[in-house]
């Protein structure tokens, strides 16, 4: 194995580990091979009504998917990805739209139209990259990263629906975040990899970045800032995907740790920190360089959503598949590591 420092950049990495098929290092770690085995499946079919039945993870393989977000609406989960469209012979991102499927059972589910794609934001020339929806006073909210057409670097967008599986429309006719408006690091793609959560008191924030996190206050609106852009100090090896979800008094920040990425967490008792360090969730997504995770609360289950590059033979880390595996507390509100299986989850009713 190679060893680098966390000076070459995330999309750099990526790069090279496409063409050359090696791993990177943290800044002052070795990062371990993956250890464990990308759950692998071929069981899957999209019937032409839209059913996807399958049997174990990745859930779906007829498309590759990727950056899983969900939520829980009228007894039902719906889950957005974004669409991996990467040739066999392309060694980066090629992604142009975003996907939704629904479940009643967490292993029957059924794909919906192409809801969004890139070209539905004027402003936005490529890249439909990781994403996050959620659900407010009988609205949905879909905030995307793309490359901006005008303001060099990634940018975040909103997108608003009447119901979960669209269609969307440009909520702004602008981006809600662009490159310029963070000045932490130099790079170019630090405003990616949205995750909206509102609070119990109805607030609503947003959080993003690579090597860098961000987070801002949204207004009632959903669709503009509500004050100063923070940074959050303190996560050990932080690239990007950051997830949040609240569990009786706990927050939980989640995010992708490293690169290649494992899963870390923090808690906290207040949404806008500090944040305590607690350790690994996920370990390394075999076959995939990144580690992309969604949590939710579905039929008196928790559920830990992530991506892999375990479509055989030509999955990999532009190449995803999105998962599923259960997601346990201890009692004192910390996490159980996840564990990462080809069987995937139980049907429940």
């Amino acid at each position: 194995m190679m060893k680098h420092t966390y000076k070459l950049s995330f999309v750099l990495s990526a790069v090279v580990t496409g063409f050359l098929g090696f791993t990177g290092c943290s800044t002052s770690a070795t990062t371990p091979l993956a250890t464990a085995t990308a759950p692998v499946a071929t069981a899957t079919a999209a019937t032409a009504d839209g059913e996807v039945k399958r049997a174990g993870n990745p859930i779906i393989t007829h498309k590759f998917t990727a950056d899983p977000a969900a939520i829980v609406h009228d007894d039902k989960v719906y889950l957005y990805a974004g669409h991996d469209e990467a040739p066999d012979d392309f060694h980066f991102y090629r992604m142009n739209e975003w996907l939704v499927f629904s479940s009643e059972d967490m292993v029957d589910w059924k794909e919906h139209p192409v809801p969004l794609k890139v070209s539905d934001f004027s402003w936005a020339k490529a890249d439909a990259w990781a994403a996050h929806v959620v659900e407010k006073e009988g609205k949905f909210y879909w905030y995307v990263t793309v490359e901006h057409d005008s303001i060099p670097g990634k940018a975040i967008g909103v997108a608003v629906a009447d119901n979960p599986t669209g269609p969307f429309k440009d909520a702004r006719g602008s981006a809600l975040i662009t490159n310029d408006m963070t000045r932490h690091t130099d790079i170019s793609w630090d405003d990616i990899d949205p995750a909206v959560f509102i609070d119990d008191d109805g607030q609503a924030y947003i959080f993003w970045g690579n090597t860098v996190m961000h987070y801002a206050k949204l207004k009632d609106n959903m669709i503009e800032l509500d004050g100063p852009i923070h940074k959050i100090e303190g996560l050990p090896h932080f690239t990007e995907a950051p997830w949040v979800h609240k569990k009786d008094d706990w927050y939980y920040l989640t995010y992708a740790y490293q690169f290649p990425e494992k899963t870390a967490y923090a808690m906290s008792r207040s949404i806008e920190g500090p944040w305590e360090y607690k350790g690994i969730l996920n370990e390394l997504a075999g076959n995939s360089n990144t580690n992309h995770q969604a949590i939710l609360d579905f039929k008196g289950n928790s559920y830990f959503i992530y991506h892999t590059g375990g479509i055989q033979p030509n999955g990999g880390s532009f190449r995803r598949s999105v998962a599923i595996d259960r997601l346990h507390y201890n009692p004192d509100g910390t996490l159980k590591r996840v564990v990462m299986t080809t069987e995937g989850v139980e049907e429940v009713q």
